[in-house]
């Protein structure tokens, strides 16, 4: 059963993953959630005040990460808050739209529609915008992917 148990963990954590590929997946929730299986399945005595406080910090961290990776992209190469506003409205629409691509089309043509429409600019600074809410998502998702690889090893080192 334990390797049953351990699967069905695995599988929260590997879902948690997709999540930062498909920003519609709440990939803290499918963490948490296998954290708490691991507690009904197992035991919850591992999980110190220490441990859910380490993992809060880092969820709070995986949300700033995101959210400052996404605005620095388009802010360096000088869009607005619509770009960002554009950005993430493409993230979210964009993979149901046009599979596959739409995680990365989706926050370019949104970056780039946002500024045409809201702030006037040329297509060539509108292209340039959104090229950089595409380099905003790609360093978020890394970013992203490190803090939960931490999230994950505490736990295992935790538990194990």
């Amino acid at each position: 059963m334990e390797i049953v148990y351990w699967s069905i963990i695995s599988i929260l954590f590997i879902i948690g993953f997709a999540g930062l590929i498909y920003p519609i997946i709440p990939s803290v929730l499918f963490l948490l959630a296998g954290y708490i299986l691991y507690g009904v399945f197992f035991s919850f005595e591992p999980f110190s005040w220490f441990f859910w406080l380490v993992q809060s910090l880092l969820v709070v961290l995986l949300f700033v990460a995101d959210y400052i990776a996404n605005m620095i992209g388009i802010q360096k190469y000088g869009g607005s808050k619509a770009g960002v506003w554009g950005s993430t409205i493409g993230l979210i629409v964009g993979p149901f739209v046009i599979p596959f691509l739409g995680i990365i089309l989706g926050p370019f043509i949104g970056a780039v529609g946002a500024e045409l429409l809201v702030n006037k600019r040329d297509v060539k600074n509108s292209l340039k915008i959104g090229f950089g809410s595409v380099i905003g998502f790609v360093s978020s998702v890394i970013t992203k992917t490190i803090i939960q690889l931490l999230m994950i090893a505490y736990f295992l080192i935790v538990v194990l």
